[in-house]
């Protein structure tokens, strides 16, 4: 009798246990998912129903901060969440990334963050975008640089960092866009020859077989003290198109350009928030 009461409760107790269990493994915001000895983090957008494929965002964090921050963060998550995107923040070694040379451990790090990612989550493989703000967007043009193609990369969305715009890329993604202040005393504005203030989307229209033909975009804004100045290049290859935007500030994720650059690239209306 003593063991058949012992094995009853254990019975009655194992769906409590199983779940207790589950909900302590699933990584989630501020539980990372644990890749090997490296981890990123997850957020999961608004009314996500469970089985329909997601465009997913890899963004990567500023220097000294870890993943934590983007899947908190306004501009970033609060744009994702409301989109129907999976947003993915990798967290560097050291609160930083190595991200100067091609193809170090980092980047393949990234590649091997979406192969988890997909393993976890049903993954809409056409529309996957690299970003990353301060450093993080180094890294970002450093992955979209050495394995744009590899991991099928529909945009590249950079804010406030580059590479070495005289960098020979073996890989490109299949859209450029860039965002700079002006006033960036942070990661300068990279200035081209003579001021010029089309440079730092020199690399991307070389690689992405741009002609010299610009589009005037004209200024928008998501809130009213902040005017960005938008230039396009639509004649690449491939249909291809690379975007620079600029403002007058310094170094920031402006209000409502992730939000705006997906909404654009999913072919929906912009709206901010």
């Amino acid at each position: 009798m003593t063991r058949f009461l012992a094995l009853f409760a254990l019975v009655t107790a194992l769906p409590a246990i199983l779940s207790a269990q589950t909900q302590s493994d699933r990584c989630h915001l501020d539980v990372p998912c644990a890749l090997g000895d490296r981890s990123y983090h997850v957020k999961e957008p608004d009314g996500w129903d469970g089985t329909s494929p997601m465009p997913v965002l890899i963004h990567f964090h500023g220097w000294q901060r870890t993943g934590a921050l983007p899947v908190q963060h306004q501009r970033i998550s609060g744009a994702t969440r409301r989109r129907g995107v999976l947003l993915i923040a990798p967290n560097g070694q050291r609160k930083t990334w190595n991200m100067w040379t091609p193809e170090t451990e980092d980047v393949q790090f990234a590649a091997d963050v979406l192969e988890d990612v997909r393993a976890r989550y049903p993954v809409d493989a056409d529309n996957i975008f690299l970003s990353g703000y301060s450093y993080g967007s180094i890294m970002a043009w450093r992955v979209a640089c050495d394995r744009g193609s590899d991991m099928n990369v529909r945009a590249l969305l950079g804010i406030s960092g580059t590479i070495s715009l005289a960098e020979d890329c073996a890989q490109a993604p299949r859209e450029a866009r860039h965002v700079h202040g002006l006033k960036d005393n942070v990661l300068d504005f990279p200035y081209g020859p003579g001021g010029d203030t089309m440079f730092p989307a020199s690399l991307w229209r070389d690689r992405l077989d741009c002609t010299n033909v610009q589009t005037d975009g004209g200024d928008w804004s998501a809130v009213e003290f902040l005017t960005l100045t938008r230039t396009e290049w639509q004649d690449c290859a491939g249909g291809i198109k690379v975007t620079l935007d600029i403002h007058p500030g310094g170094h920031f994720i402006p209000h409502g350009w992730i939000a705006r650059q997906l909404d654009e690239l999913l072919g929906r209306t912009p709206v901010y928030p």
